[in-house]
């Protein structure tokens, strides 16, 4: 009896598939790289905003704070300070924040520089050289500077002018909110009263009061509707005042 021989079995020839079964697969698994692809983009950015958001902080206030304190608070979120200026304020204690730029709330990376502005508090102005001038211009000068005359002493002297300051504390060009004068009055002598000048030429009171030994001295030209240039419409002292000869008269005068 012949012997019969077994067919192996081969596997199936993919060109014998039908063409249908093999578009349906093809497909699939290009929806799965697709699927696979979005799936992964979306997690890559939400774990970059996520990242973001972890390396972004908000400004904090610091207006108001002393320096340590506001340099402290942006190092607890991750941010820098930088003294950009420094300048005098009354109302402001020193060494704290004045200003800060940018603006608390404002959305930073870390390791960004916040600038701010320091307050050296109040810083009282120059004292100027008043000594040797006119009791009445040391006036006018400390008044210009928001200086106070604390307080005022005299002397009588024939060494030095009368109405002429020969001492001050604290000196020149110390800092200073307050000063105390010493002034000359002069020896006693004959004394004048003082006439009433307004309205009248100030070149000609000047030559007639500086003839009789005073120091005349025009503070100031001022406009005055009405009047010619050089026309005195102020006076110090007063008329009336009793004056001694050596005493300093200040005149303003229209301009």
């Amino acid at each position: 009896m012949p012997s019969k021989r077994l067919a192996q079995s081969r596997p199936p020839n993919p060109a014998s598939r039908p063409l249908r079964t093999r578009v349906w697969g093809a497909g699939r698994l290009l929806f799965v790289s697709v699927a696979v692809a979005v799936t992964f983009g979306a997690f890559f950015l939400t774990g970059m905003r996520v990242a973001n958001r972890a390396r972004e902080v908000k400004v904090p206030e610091l207006r108001g704070q002393a320096v340590a304190d506001a340099n402290r608070a942006l190092a607890s979120v991750g941010l820098i300070m930088k003294i950009d200026q420094r300048r005098a304020d009354s109302k402001v204690p020193a060494d704290h924040v004045l200003g800060q730029d940018p603006d608390p709330g404002t959305v930073l990376r870390r390791q960004r520089v916040i600038r701010v502005r320091v307050s050296e508090g109040q810083r009282d102005p120059f004292v100027p050289l008043v000594t040797g001038q006119a009791d009445r211009t040391a006036e006018i000068m400390l008044a210009e500077d928001n200086i106070q005359i604390a307080s005022r002493a005299s002397i009588r002297s024939a060494s030095y002018p009368s109405g002429v300051i020969i001492a001050q504390d604290p000196p020149v060009k110390s800092r200073s909110s307050r000063v105390s004068l010493l002034v000359n009055e002069g020896e006693g002598g004959t004394g004048f009263v003082m006439p009433d000048v307004i309205g009248t030429s100030g070149g000609r009171v000047v030559d007639i009061l500086r003839r009789h030994g005073f120091r005349v001295t025009v503070g100031a030209e001022v406009t005055y509707p009405g009047l010619p240039p050089g026309v005195v419409v102020r006076q110090s002292p007063q008329a009336g005042y009793q004056i001694s000869s050596g005493d300093a008269v200040v005149l303003e005068v229209s301009h």
